[in-house]
């Protein structure tokens, strides 16, 4: 029996901009009203020094632990989050939220502009991961928090950690940066890339008012969905999972309908991610990765990490090809450059990029051991 989830949880809502103070994003546009999706789990203590802030990479959303009502269908990071789990919510106060331009909840493309009635689409504007961190900063201080014990996060959601310790110093006392990089290769880039033409390609896409037109660009958004899947994978757990069987059958069929078990694979994952995500918000949420870029200004990152004391604690895993170990060893080396106090471990994992995701007893260990140690020191 595994360890005790946090139980039944429910979602809140809350409206953080408004038309008389909007989010002004790095783009010099304003946004209002922006709305957020969020959950929280664990008791914050008296001092309000033990929140723990989760962000979600690109498909994610608020429900990270938990469960809505029926306990077969836990929150995406479950395993990660609990009672005696690495973030241990009988210890910290545990805050996840839908990113902006999300589609559980929170403002995207998808929302409706009160300037027009109709759905945003492709006139919502593009936005960059500090415009994210700057919303995950109004929400922490809606809820009467100075300065959040960690921001923690895997791939976007490590990039989320990252850029909040540059942007605030000293805000953060940590930031768990898990299997993510600090700007994307031209490989990354043209996955995404492939992607969004899928999606923009597809003729119910209507030029991003699918809404408007009552259609959905679903082909396109499953197409995306799969082949980001493959990134997702290594080569070895794809042959463990499947090799080269064949999918209900003992011979191959010879045609080009589904015939290998992997194939029948990515069609079921692209068709459960229509049910759940919206094609707008992963044309901007990939976006925001591609131009993605923390260290882009060299002074301006020795200023901020001079001026800051965030510990960070930097993951990988072996098996992980999209953000290799490469692109979290450049992090370290920028960040130990800067001064900055710098755990990093690669973590053995047949599982590829998705492993953060998984309950792998060595990664779940190291989290746990730092935010022990974090806990003791900055939160006794």
């Amino acid at each position: 029996m595994g360890a005790p989830s946090v139980g039944r949880v429910e979602t809140q809502r809350v409206v953080l901009f408004t038309p008389g103070a909007p989010l002004r994003l790095d783009s010099g546009a304003a946004l209002a009203p922006v709305e957020v999706a969020y959950e929280t789990y664990g008791r914050l203590d008296a001092r309000r020094e033990n929140a723990v802030v989760i962000c979600h990479a690109l498909t994610g959303d608020a429900h990270a632990a938990g469960h809505h009502g029926d306990p077969d269908r836990p929150g995406w990071w479950d395993n990660f989050i609990g009672p005696g789990k690495p973030i241990d919510t009988d210890r910290f106060f545990v805050i996840c939220a839908n990113l902006l331009g999300g589609c559980q909840g929170t403002t995207g493309p998808s929302s409706v502009d009160p300037s027009t009635g109709r759905p945003y689409g492709l006139r919502f504007p593009l936005f960059t991961v500090s415009d994210l961190v700057r919303v995950h900063r109004a929400l922490v201080r809606h809820l009467g928090i100075e300065r959040p014990l960690a921001a923690v996060g895997g791939s976007l959601g490590g990039m989320q950690a990252l850029q909040w310790s540059l942007d605030a110093p000293g805000e953060l006392g940590a930031a768990v940066v898990i299997c993510a990089s600090s700007r994307l290769s031209a490989q990354n880039i043209a996955f995404s890339a492939v992607a969004r033409e899928a999606i923009m390609g597809d003729p119910d896409f209507n030029g991003g008012d699918y809404l408007e037109a009552g259609t959905r660009p679903d082909r396109g958004l499953a197409t995306a969905r799969m082949l980001a899947h493959i990134t997702y994978l290594s080569e070895e757990s794809m042959r463990r999972k499947f090799g080269r069987r064949i999918q209900d059958a003992d011979a191959p069929r010879f045609g080009f309908d589904v015939d290998f078990e992997v194939e029948s694979y990515l069609q079921h994952q692209g068709a459960s991610f229509l049910k759940r995500f919206d094609a707008g918000s992963y044309l901007y949420l990939t976006r925001v990765m591609d131009y993605f870029d923390a260290f882009a200004d060299p002074a301006g990152t020795s200023r901020a990490l001079a001026a800051g004391d965030t510990r960070y604690l930097v993951l990988s895993f072996d098996s992980d090809w999209r953000f290799d170990t490469a692109h979290s060893r450049e992090i370290v080396r920028v960040l130990s450059a800067g001064g900055a106090h710098v755990t990093f471990r690669e973590i053995p994992s047949p599982h590829g990029h998705d492993s953060f995701l998984l309950e792998i007893p060595e990664y779940h260990r190291t989290v746990a051991g730092f935010m022990d140690r974090l806990h003791r020191e900055l939160a006794p």
